[in-house]
């Protein structure tokens, strides 16, 4: 009793206080995605809101926008220089301003109110944002030491396929004569930069900015510093190598000495301004405590070498050198548009163990990637040494091999004896094991910290199920995505590569996003993809392209495309799209030219890139069998490019582009299905279930022959594979969406929860904590053999939250403004629980189906509905109580609409148990 009183009253505390609230709030102002942002490039920047409300069905009728220069101005409403006045309009997602021309370097302020159904908002808080400089309002020089001092220096030495290079150090002190009113701070620090002022750290970022192909464009931060200064002020940046100076060598593209671009604008209560800008009356050196940074082999750091007070006023640098002013990188120097990486979360190992001598072993528990954080004990002139590895061999020592020619290595060289703090500033690695050596005692689980980095992102998903196996595959997921999010989406992060991949994110970005709000990392990327086009028109494999890789490969440079139509549909977002048009057909002509023979798609570069192989041992397989022919993949997947091209035309007004997409496509389908297709058995080529999955789930296949081809997928992988995946990267793009879209969600199911291989339950029963590179990670060659890869995951994830949770998109909107919400019910699975954080807000859905009971919990956020599309074995009627609407019911499901707010939908079923 007491329990049920306890209940009661805590949902009469829930409903008074959701009486108290206005009955519509707008919140979550944004301006281009981002909250409050500095640094904003758009002569129209874009506003989103959200709309809070306890009452359901809530339809934004219209909204108003007001913006300004001041607090007073948007409260008496004069001297404003935008009122959209109220416009009629459900839209709250990337409203364009149309006001007067903004200025560079202006902070704006605004807010909305709207109307809806249900009633009117107050105006909302005011947020705002601000302008970033033009280019010609910069006056700052690139600075920094422009060679490789001697070793002695210990600035830097070259050696075989590797260079070292030690971190450099700039400072410089100025005063400020007024009372001060704003202070913002341009910097551009390459490769990666730490800034200081007066001894205290500018912003969270870690490793920025953000990587480019600087030859093409290199990204500037923006931060307000006004609370760091006071009258006398020191600047003080450390400048690591990061993806700018050389890397590899040979191997990878360098692009020269680190260096430092930075401006800060000082605004003083009077209306003055002022500017301290990077020049050559700044001061440097190479003898600090960085005497090795690279972000393959690590971080080696002496603290003899400490400067003490360096980045403060007053300090004495009569021995360091007058700066070197260096040629401006050859890129356009542009605003940050994604955010940097940032510390999101701190771990503890979970075990010690001792090896021989002074070695000991820390497991993590978990791969992960970042760096450690130590708080140890040294005496002085001892060295510390950290390597760090996925994987152990069986003798308990780190197992190096896959990681290739990366050192992975830190080093810390105590300057006194004594405890100390210490972690690294411009390196990162993948691992779960640490082998920690240099000690001359027995360390505590507590002097270890791992520190977990990737871009600054919300996680907007959650996904559970009340099978133990599939959630511990999400969480693998989870891990190896975020691990590999470093400014770009990487295909790994331990071993010498490192790199942005296309192939890994074709549609890996989609399932991605129903995890992390990705899309301000993946508009960014888009612009390295074309940044890093050819001339010609190629799209390189990895971009940015710090590897030349220009094949012409369609599958992979395919991401180009799917990302943006993911921003479009995920985010509601067409920008990357209007953008990115005349770059994508480009691409297209030029594979016509290069690739396109009487309807095919001759070229293709990777096959479908990691099958299954016959045998363990082997990376690739050579079984012909299991291949799929390359141009059954690229036209295929051409095919597809250009009925998305069909849409991106008419939304960016290329309409007279259509008719040539729509006469290609005809004539490749009617040359495609001549050449592989056999009607007699209802298959393409050599009767693989990547050729079928491709062909029927991207509408090859002719007018009543999908059952066909469908029961030759169920029937491969079923028969000859045992119920086991048999794709690589390219089919398993499909493949689960595919199988249950076709009606055999259960085989779906079977494939996501399998224990052997291969499977992804395989890695996870074999110790797994993140997504292997292949399917056989445990025993294939460790040439290409990576513990933290993603690109396997193939539509898993979109499988996950659209099939099985049932949060989807209806196909004519974007953005989650209305859901097809149409759960399948795989035999052996009783409940299912998701969320995602969509730009409208959160949608939840959880149902339990068991013992001949089914529930369904579900939540729109306002201004959104949904049509929720229910087995009629599930015996849901619609009535006042579950507030469904009926709309259409035919012979196996029927169709209800509902709109924003909770419902809760019950039904009954028979069971198997219960026949």
């Amino acid at each position: 009793m007491k329990r049920l009183a306890l209940l009661l009253a805590c949902i009469l505390l829930s409903f008074k206080v959701c009486m108290a609230k206005a009955k519509v709030d707008v919140t979550d102002l944004r301006v281009e995605m981002k909250v409050n942002p500095l640094g904003i490039n758009s002569v129209h920047p874009r506003f989103s809101w959200k709309i809070e409300t306890c009452e359901r069905n809530v339809v934004q009728l219209s909204y108003q926008v007001e913006v300004a220069t001041s607090k007073e101005q948007l409260e008496t409403g004069k001297g404003l220089l935008w009122s959209s006045g109220m416009v009629k309009s459900d839209c709250s997602v990337l409203v364009p301003y149309a006001g007067v021309p903004l200025q560079a370097g202006t902070e704006y302020l605004w807010r909305v109110k709207v109307q809806t159904n249900k009633g009117a908002s107050k105006w909302s808080a005011i947020s705002r944002w601000t302008m970033t400089m033009d280019a010609a309002s910069f006056r700052a020089k690139w600075i920094g030491i422009d060679r490789c001092t001697n070793a002695k220096e210990n600035a830097g030495t070259k050696e075989d396929a590797r260079t070292r290079l030690a971190a450099r150090y700039l400072r410089k002190e100025f005063t400020l004569d007024k009372p001060l009113k704003r202070a913002l701070l341009y910097i551009c620090g390459l490769g990666s930069s730490e800034a200081y002022i007066n001894g205290k750290r500018v912003g969270a970022g870690v490793l920025s900015p953000t990587v480019s192909l600087y030859t093409k464009r290199v990204y500037y931060n923006v931060y307000d510093v006004t609370d760091l200064l006071s009258e006398k002020n020191a600047i003080g940046v450390v400048l690591g190598n990061g993806r700018y100076f050389g890397m590899r060598n040979p191997g990878a593209q360098t692009f020269g000495f680190p260096r430092l671009f930075t401006q800060l604008m000082i605004d003083y209560a009077d209306g003055s301004k002022n500017c301290i800008a990077s020049d050559g009356t700044w001061k440097a050196t190479a003898k600090g405590p960085i005497v090795a940074n690279n972000e393959y082999d690590g971080e080696e750091y002496d603290a003899r070498l400490e400067m003490k007070g360096w980045c403060e006023n007053g300090y004495d640098d009569h021995a360091w050198r007058k700066v070197d002013v260096m040629a401006a990188p050859q890129g356009v120097m542009d605003s940050q548009p994604n955010p940097n990486i940032v510390v999101h979360e701190s771990i503890k190992p979970v075990s010690i163990t001792k090896l021989s001598g002074d070695q000991y072993i820390l497991d993590m528990g978990q791969n992960m990637v970042g760096w450690l954080a130590v708080d140890l004990k040294a005496k002085k002139d001892s060295t510390v040494t950290m390597r760090f590895a996925e994987t152990l061999k069986k003798d308990g020592h780190l197992y190096l091999d896959n990681l290739r020619s990366a050192l992975v290595t830190d080093k810390y060289t105590a300057g006194k004896e004594g405890a100390f703090h210490w972690e690294p500033s411009f390196t990162y690695h993948g691992f779960r094991y640490v082998e920690v050596s240099g000690l001359d005692y027995e360390p505590e689980l507590a002097d270890f910290t791992g520190k977990v980095v990737y871009d600054a992102m919300a996680t907007s998903g959650c996904f559970e199920t009340s099978n133990v196996l599939l959630n511990q595959i999400y969480k693998n997921s989870y891990w190896g995505i975020r691990g590999n999010y470093r400014g770009m989406p990487t295909d790994c992060p331990q071993r010498d590569e490192r790199m942005g991949w296309l192939g890994d994110r074709a549609t890996g970005a989609y399932g991605e996003a129903f995890v992390f709000d990705n899309s301000l990392l993946y508009g960014k990327w888009l612009q390295d993809i074309e940044d890093s086009m050819s001339p010609q028109g190629s799209i390189s494999d990895v971009s940015p392209d710090y590897w030349i890789l220009y094949n012409d490969d369609v599958t992979w440079s395919s991401a180009f495309f799917n990302v943006a139509d993911m921003l479009y549909k995920q985010y509601g977002d067409d920008s990357a799209i209007r953008k990115h048009y005349p770059a994508m057909r480009k691409w297209m002509k030029h594979m016509e030219e290069v690739s396109l023979k009487e309807g095919i798609m001759t070229k293709d570069e990777y096959g479908d890139w990691c099958m299954p192989p016959e045998a363990i041992e082997l990376i690739h397989s050579k079984d012909p069998a299991r291949k799929t022919d390359a141009a059954i993949l690229s036209t295929t997947v051409y095919y597809n490019l250009l009925h998305k091209m069909m849409k991106y035309a008419h939304i960016t007004g290329n309409d007279v582009d259509i008719p040539g997409y729509e006469a290609l496509a005809s004539q490749m389908k009617e040359a495609y299905n001549n050449k592989f297709f056999n009607k007699e058995t209802g298959s393409y080529g050599n009767n693989t279930v990547t050729a079928n999955i491709l062909s029927l789930c991207l509408g090859l296949v002719p007018a009543g022959y999908e059952n066909k081809v469908f029961d030759h997928i169920v029937k491969k992988t079923e028969g000859d594979f045992g119920g086991h995946v048999s794709t690589g990267v390219v089919g398993i793009q499909y493949l689960m969406r595919g199988l249950t879209d076709y009606g055999n969600v259960n085989l779906a199911y079977k494939l996501a929860t399998n224990e052997t291989y291969p499977s992804w339950g395989y890695m996870v029963k074999n110790g797994a904590t993140t997504i292997w590179e292949l399917w056989n990670g445990n025993t294939a060659d460790p040439a290409m053999n990576s513990g933290n890869h993603v690109m396997l995951l193939g539509d898993l994830l979109i499988w996950c939250y659209e099939d099985l949770a049932g949060i989807k998109c209806a196909p004519d909107v974007t953005g989650f403004k209305k859901l097809i919400m149409a759960p399948a019910f795989p035999d052996g699975l009783d409940a299912v629980s998701a969320s995602y954080q969509s730009v409208y807000g959160d949608i939840k859905s959880a149902w339990t189906k068991k013992d001949g009971a089914f529930n369904w919990n579900i939540t729109l956020p306002a201004n959104t509905s949904a049509v929720v599309r229910l087995p009629n074995a599930l015996h849901v009627v619609a009535n006042r109580k579950n507030g469904l609407k009926e709309v259409t019911k035919s012979g196996e499901y029927t169709d209800f609409e509902i709109g924003s707010g909770s419902y809760t939908i019950k039904g009954e079923y028979i069971s198997e148990e219960m026949k």
